[in-house]
This record gives structure tokens, sequence and C-alpha cells, in this order.
């Protein structure tokens, strides 16, 4: 009887401990070098086209900086703001300019400008292989967030077989 609930206590603890290791490790999607470079290239160049010049950050999924390019004339605030809302576009997993729109009609919402590194302006556009979300490009420089936005979703057009 006592080898038995020996046998059965060991068997559960087994159970248990696999169980754990299977929910301790996860498998995540992740971008590339060769792609954070790609589409920090087709943001200025699609923004270049429309003779705005600005910057674009790409980062990963934790919302580390993976590419940055800067067009000729881009002003030098540019690097920041490119970073801030590719970050906060990434961390939210939505595009920023969704979320300042939220934030402006939604008195529950307008407390996110407080979380630090956050920046609630159009034109961080979150980068997804599928449905997850992988990263996110920010962008600053035209003269106005939606057309930061446009030049961000124009270059995640041009990658998209990259991201299947």
């Amino acid at each position: 009887m006592k080898r038995t609930l020996t046998l059965a206590a060991l068997t559960l603890a087994a159970l248990a401990a696999g169980t754990a290791n299977a929910q301790a490790v996860r498998t995540e999607k992740n971008m590339s070098l060769e792609l954070a470079n790609q589409i920090a290239a087709q943001t200025v160049a699609a923004c270049t086209a429309n003779g705005y010049a600005v910057t674009a950050t790409v980062v990963d999924r934790a919302g580390g900086v993976r590419a940055v390019q800067r067009a000729d004339n881009a002003g030098p605030h540019t690097v920041e703001a490119s970073f801030r809302k590719a970050f906060t576009s990434a961390s939210a997993k939505a595009p920023t300019l969704a979320i300042m729109e939220n934030a402006q009609k939604n008195a529950g919402a307008a407390n996110l400008t407080d979380i630090p590194g956050f920046l609630l302006l159009g034109g961080g556009v979150p980068v997804k292989a599928g449905n997850e979300v992988i990263g996110a490009v920010g962008v600053a420089g035209a003269p106005g967030g939606h057309l930061d936005d446009q030049c961000g979703q124009a270059a995640l057009a041009k990658v998209q077989d990259l991201l299947k």
C-alpha cells in the first residue's frame, strides 16, 4: 500500500513538473535585422517620395531598437519621436494614431500620456507576422501624424510577403 501511494505521488509530481515546464517555455516570432532595415528604408523612401524628410525607427516586440534611418534634412527631434512612436505601438500592439484618437475621446485613456516612453501621435505602426505583433515602425517628420502613419503603412505593404 505504501509503495502504491509513493508511486502515485511520484507520478503526480512528474506530471505537475511536466505541465509547469510546458507552460514555462514559449516560442515567439521575432524580427530579423534584415527585415528591420528593409522596413526602415521603405518607410523613409515612401515619405521622401511625398516630399517629407523623416526618421524611421523599427523596434522589436520588446521595444528594443533594431534599425534607424534618418533622411537628409530630417529634424533632430525626429529621431527620438520616431523611437517613442515605435515603442508605444509595439508596447500597446496598436497604431499610435488609433491610440491617440482613443485617448482624446475617452477620458479614462487620457492618462496613457503618463506612461514613460509613450508618445500619442500618429506614426507608430505595429509590424505583424500573421496576427502576432513582432515589433513596430515609428515615423516622425512629415507635416502631420496621419502622414507619418501613411508612410509606415506603405512600407509594411511593400514587405508584407516577408511577414508570412
